[in-house]
């Protein structure tokens, strides 16, 4: 089937009728109004505080990690140079903002949806476009083995059927027999209407000049509905202003104030922003949340190796591995997630030097990590663990063990050559 919306295979097109590029700004995102709190769509959800953030938090967390590409044979492993895909994938944007649009529909849709735009002359993609989920349609409810079922859905968008050769999908969570993904904003629409819920009353709330309508009465005589409405506004003008009311002996006032704290709105903010971090894996205190218990007590070093390891490692592997189907056969992507942890300047140098004590990196791997130059005449390549390297005489550890007694590790000594 042909790709309607793909480029031919030279980027070339006859002159004639306008023809358009298929862009990742064509169709916007939805950007209706929220009608209610408990009206929850995605463009609502994104008016949440908590849910904003961890949107921010993961893609771009994800964008900023270096891509390597690799190719395995047997049992080893050659690194390459990043493909046509990884350098330029989009039309618009860097590598940056293309893993950040896949990264906030997986998030916020749970549906990261690319359509081919180019391939090269081995029919290797070269360019994908991320589109809307929101335009996306697959029919695969139909009988096993059938067309437009499980084994063989059928892709459409915004009403044009894909060829599924064409389509890459990226689904956050399935169930069985279904190809489209779960939804985090549908699935917890309870969650996140609560939370708007909480917002819209202290947006109320402060939109009443800091503490609800009082009642304002006169104690003298009747006002009739026209002067009742004049009298209204004004006073209700001067507490929005914050400006004294000036009125007569006759007049009485009595706000009904009502304190944020027996709203228990913060209360209720946070814990929305501490069950908006559970859906995501992230530790709350990064959305607005709150972390109790030992937890609290860990070192910022560990609690990112827990972000990583919860939040960001689940959307690490499955893009991985979607993407490394899209090259050569033996060849993978993986992404660097040490990069996002940066520990202090001593901790790295007794890393490097245990690191070059048994030989796991040379020289100028070490000065790479630190955006230095490798050493000239290749003098930095050497592999060779460093007690070798100094001529010691090194035997492997033995295990003696007596009739009757547990197992011991004894060291077999042995005189060391000259280190000169």
């Amino acid at each position: 089937m042909r790709n309607p919306f793909r480029l031919p295979r030279w980027g070339w097109t006859r002159r004639g009728a306008e023809q358009r590029d298929l862009g990742v700004n064509d169709v916007p995102w939805p950007t209706d109004d929220l009608a209610s709190p408990a009206a929850v769509s995605e463009a609502g959800a994104l008016r949440l505080g908590p849910v904003f953030a961890a949107g921010r938090l993961l893609s771009t967390s994800v964008a900023s990690l270096p891509i390597r590409q690799y190719r395995r044979v047997g049992e080893t492993t050659t690194k390459l140079a990043l493909a046509s895909l990884f350098q330029k994938p989009s039309a618009q944007g860097t590598i940056d903002d293309w893993l950040k649009r896949a990264m906030l529909s997986l998030v916020y849709r749970g549906n990261a949806v690319g359509l081919v735009m180019e391939r090269d002359w081995l029919e290797f993609p070269t360019r994908i476009e991320w589109l809307n989920p929101g335009d996306v349609f697959v029919q695969d409810s139909n009988p096993l083995g059938t067309r437009g079922s499980f084994t063989d859905p059928v892709w459409s968008y915004c009403g044009v059927e894909l060829p599924s050769e064409d389509v890459v999908h990226i689904p956050w969570m399935t169930m069985p027999g279904r190809v489209w993904g779960l939804s985090p904003i549908a699935a917890y629409a309870v969650t996140v209407s609560t939370g708007l819920a909480a917002q819209k009353f202290i947006d109320d709330y402060f939109r009443a000049g800091g503490q609800p309508p009082g009642r304002f009465q006169n104690t003298m005589q009747t006002i009739d509905q026209k002067d009742a409405r004049v009298i209204k506004a004004r006073v209700v003008q001067a507490i929005r202003s914050h400006e004294p009311i000036v009125y007569g002996k006759d007049w009485k006032y009595e706000p009904i104030s009502v304190s944020v704290q027996e709203a228990q709105f913060c209360e209720t903010q946070r814990l929305t922003a501490t069950q908006i971090a559970a859906i995501y894996g992230i530790p709350p205190e990064k959305i607005g949340g709150e972390t109790g218990g030992s937890y609290t007590y860990s070192s910022p070093e560990q609690r990112q190796i827990e972000f990583i390891q919860d939040a960001l490692l689940p959307y690490l592997v499955s893009l991985q591995n979607h993407l490394s189907e899209l090259l050569p056969r033996g060849q993978f992507i993986q992404f660097d997630a040490d990069a996002l942890i940066r520990v202090d300047l001593a901790a790295r140098m007794d890393s490097y030097e245990k690191g070059r004590l048994i030989g796991l990196w040379n020289i100028d791997e070490i000065r790479a990590k630190e955006d230095e130059a490798p050493l000239p005449d290749g003098k930095g390549q050497d592999y060779t663990p460093l007690p070798i390297q100094a001529g010691a005489n090194i035997t492997v550890p033995q295990i003696r063990s007596g009739r009757g007694r547990d197992p011991e590790l004894h060291l077999i000594k042995t005189p060391r050559g000259n280190h000169g």
